[in-house]
């Protein structure tokens, strides 16, 4: 356009010195190479307009040559220091991006007989997790959860995190109870708060958390509340809320005797267990209103664990206006009612002996493959 303006009026007014900005403003957006020729393309322009000029030698004709040569070497520079700053921050988002990957790992959409699904939203805008946690582990005879919230959230609760996530991924496979399970996580969280630095921090750092045993042939899940919200059982049209009928403290507390009490539920064929932590509930909307959870998830129950999670992080984000002031992380699990019927065995009335046993069972055998 300077160009044009410039071959338009031959006489006054002179816009040649304008071509000092093309370079500048090329440096904002292109690479080095690309604002090098920007720069040149605005030099033959310049000499151009002398030429026709006929001024080529006058003295602010060369203080504009000079000027746009000046410019276009320090876009080149700024635009190359500008792409090498992009390429380093692309990799540590990179690098961040699979360490909170290793922190908190993706649940598996199937887990023996149970339909997983899982959303986290963390407050950081740049960061994928916060101090939510959750993690899930196959057991000889079920499957085994773990849901917390770290108090507090960015850097230092990720570390906080990541250490009870170790410790659970590594004793959640033991042929050990769930309260036995969650003394352990308790020792471990108390035993990283009176790690050397961290005594001033003792005793404010606690972590509310949930374990949960979900057996592959009962109809029942067993839960351990630590100060966290209870999970709600979805039916038809009805959301329960599953309470503890003596709930234990949040871990790190280090109490001399901390009870962690074990409550047997029903779950059965059809069922959805909604886990979640308080950055669900506890979000508000511009009156100051906190999102109805149950009653959202409780409109949405005959969905999918996908579809239903999909729907509740849609609407709580809208209720929240876009964006929560805490992290928040909800599971979905169902036991699907088909899994139920074919994998229910009749238990017979007598004891025949194992002869028996054995030609019925290959009589089975026979007619399935047939």
């Amino acid at each position: 356009m300077i160009t044009t303006i410039n071959l338009a009026t031959p006489g006054h007014p002179h816009v040649g010195p304008l071509l000092i900005v093309a370079p500048v403003l090329a440096a904002v957006t292109l690479g080095p190479k690309l604002t090098t020729l920007t720069g040149a393309l605005a030099l033959a322009d310049q000499v151009i307009f002398a030429v026709l000029l006929r001024d080529l030698h006058s003295a602010q004709r060369m203080t504009q040559i000079f000027a746009v040569v000046a410019a276009s070497a320090f876009a080149a520079l700024l635009s190359g220091m500008r792409e090498r700053k992009v390429r380093e921050l692309t990799r540590v988002r990179q690098v961040s991006e699979i360490a909170q990957n290793l922190v908190l790992r993706p649940l598996p959409p199937q887990m023996g007989p149970l339909r997983v699904a899982a959303v986290y939203l963390a407050a950081e805008h740049e960061m994928k997790i916060g101090g939510d946690l959750y993690a899930a582990a196959r057991t000889a005879h079920g499957t085994r959860l773990l849901i917390g919230d770290v108090r507090g959230k960015g850097l230092t609760a990720v570390s906080d995190a990541a250490l009870l996530l170790s410790a659970f991924r590594g004793a959640a496979h033991r042929q050990t109870g769930l309260a036995e399970l969650t003394a352990y996580l308790d020792a471990s969280v108390c035993w990283n708060l009176t790690e050397p630095g961290e005594e001033e921090l003792a005793q404010e750092c606690f972590v509310t958390a949930m374990l949960i045993d979900i057996p592959d042939h009962a109809p029942t899940v067993q839960i351990v509340h630590c100060g966290h919200p209870p999970p709600l059982r979805l039916r038809p049209g009805q959301a329960t809320a599953l309470c503890a009928h003596q709930a234990g403290p949040p871990l790190g507390l280090q109490l001399d005797t901390p009870c962690h009490c074990v409550d047997t539920f029903d779950f059965g064929q059809g069922d959805l267990l909604l886990l979640y932590t308080d950055g669900v509930t506890e979000a508000r909307n511009s009156r100051g209103d906190f999102y109805p959870l149950a009653e959202r998830a409780a409109a949405w129950s005959g969905q999918s664990p996908e579809e239903l999670l999909e729907h509740l992080r849609t609407d709580l984000l809208a209720h929240a206006g876009g964006w929560l002031d805490d992290d928040a992380a909800m599971i979905a699990l169902e036991r699907p009612a088909e899994w139920i019927r074919h994998n229910t065995v009749a238990l017979p009335v007598s004891h025949p002996s194992a002869a028996t046993s054995r030609r019925h069972l290959f009589s089975i055998l026979t007619c399935g493959s047939a």
